[in-house]
């Protein structure tokens, strides 16, 4: 039976390492797991990037998922948080809860968790593990300069709208698993449910040039309306312009809908940027290889709403609403 220590000094322990130095004035260098507290220091010069994501069995995931796909996933969501405000990562915490303390699973899970944290020189610092219904929770530390940081209240009347990658596969297959359409013939919509991919080269080039930026984990029309909060702005969106897969391309109107601007759990970014920056960005998508589509332009200031419309400029009269942890069925 394995017990905390062991648990830890198994899975997490042994591959865990303190973030190398970032600059020469890091005199004492960082400190990760071993002692109480870990200790960190951005680069001279940036600020420190800070998120937090929990995942919770049966809200987020279900109990069967794949658990190496679960470990990706979990630190994927708060390096998507990252990538929307241009930052850098540089470490994590892992606290975890558990039903019981399975190897095979804590193996699969800290190979996906780890295989994703060594693309992004990620580092575990520290974290906690008890015993408890399974849930996971992932703080992430980045940095990005000084003032460069893309922020949501920076929207300006005039920008264009922009989302990269397409939106709608990942709700599209919880549908398919739920009874709503049918199963989906390919099998995007399993890699965009169980292993998003967080757009951090995305997000670091778009510093300087996006105005307002998020990333999309609730869904387009829920968290574009943060910006349009945050910047007292309006939005107009051309529903049939946001990008999707040729799976989610073959439901009714009305599914696509609903799982494009709708769905969430996409991890894409959705951001704003003057019409002069149009060949910049795409420049931009070619080098990063993340497509990028204009679906939209940001109003006059007033009260945030969002006009939408089809591919020929007629309104439409759509009620969505972005996912809600403590509403969602």
């Amino acid at each position: 039976m394995l017990s905390e220590f062991s648990l830890i000094d198994r899975y997490f322990a042994r591959r865990a390492t303190a973030p190398a130095p970032r600059h020469q004035d890091e005199a004492a260098g960082p400190l990760g797991i071993g002692d109480d507290c870990a200790l960190i220091a951005p680069p001279a010069g940036h600020q420190l990037a800070i998120s937090t994501d929990m995942l919770v069995e049966g809200r987020h995931f279900f109990a069967y998922v794949d658990p190496y796909a679960l470990g990706h996933k979990a630190l994927a969501v708060n390096l998507s948080d990252l990538a929307a405000m241009g930052a850098a990562p540089h470490a994590f915490t892992l606290a975890l809860a558990l039903p019981r303390a399975d190897e095979a699973w804590l193996e699969a899970f800290s190979n996906g968790l780890f295989d994703l944290a060594q693309r992004y020189d990620c580092a575990l610092i520290g974290g906690d593990t008890t015993g408890g219904p399974l849930n996971i929770c992932i703080t992430v530390f980045g940095d990005v300069p000084h003032g460069a940081a893309l922020r949501r209240d920076a929207a300006l009347p005039g920008d264009d709208i922009y989302v990269s990658g397409t939106l709608g596969d990942a709700r599209a297959g919880l549908g398919a698993i739920c009874g709503e359409w049918p199963m989906p013939e390919d099998e995007c919509w399993k890699h965009a449910l169980e292993r998003p991919e967080p757009r951090v080269a995305l997000g670091q080039a778009l510093r300087g040039i996006a105005h307002a930026a998020l990333d999309i984990s609730d869904s387009l029309a829920g968290d574009l309306m943060h910006i349009l909060k945050r910047s007292n702005v309006s939005a107009i969106v051309d529903a049939d312009a946001v990008p999707c897969s040729d799976s989610v391309r073959t439901l009714p109107d009305a599914a696509r809908r609903q799982c494009t601007l709708a769905g969430g759990d996409d991890y894409e970014l959705c951001f704003t940027a003057p019409s002069s920056a149009r060949d910049a960005l795409s420049g931009i998508a070619k080098r990063v290889g993340v497509p990028l589509t204009r679906i939209g332009t940001i109003g006059r200031s007033g009260a945030p709403a969002i006009a939408w419309c089809d591919a020929s400029g007629a309104p439409l009269s759509l009620t969505l609403q972005g996912f809600d942890h403590f509403h969602a069925d």
